[in-house]
């Protein structure tokens, strides 16, 4: 009985000790076909394109700042046309109303002038 127990014993320890390594072996998965060169190659390929997604990244931020920033500039520029286009015809309303005010008041003045020699002495 003891020589059973003790079997028993032995392959239980053996079992957990394998279990381990296998653990390991799921965690870092390098086939024995795969050379340790094609690995650190990969890693690096892989490094290398996790830089270049992450300047790319950085590039697109910056075009896409560039581009919100002259936008904006259109925008103001529009603004300040916008209200120069407003101010002169303001002013060239202003300079009509003036030319018809004075105009009608000419008018006005032959009119009376007109009226006062039409008058019977």
């Amino acid at each position: 009985m003891k020589k059973i127990l003790s079997a028993v014993i032995a392959t239980l320890v053996a079992m957990s000790f394998t279990a381990v390594v296998f653990a390991a072996d799921a965690a870092n998965p390098v086939s024995a076909d795969v050379p340790a060169a094609e690995v650190r190659k990969d890693s690096k390929d892989a490094k290398t394109d996790a830089k270049k997604a992450k300047a790319d990244a950085l590039t697109a931020k910056d075009n896409a700042t560039a581009e919100e920033k002259l936008a904006k500039a259109k925008t103001k520029s529009e603004a300040k046309e916008a209200k120069a286009k407003k101010k002169s015809d303001a002013k060239a309303a202003k300079a009509k109303t003036k030319a018809d005010a004075l105009e009608a008041k000419e008018k006005a003045k032959a009119d009376a002038k007109a009226a006062k020699e039409a008058a019977p002495k």
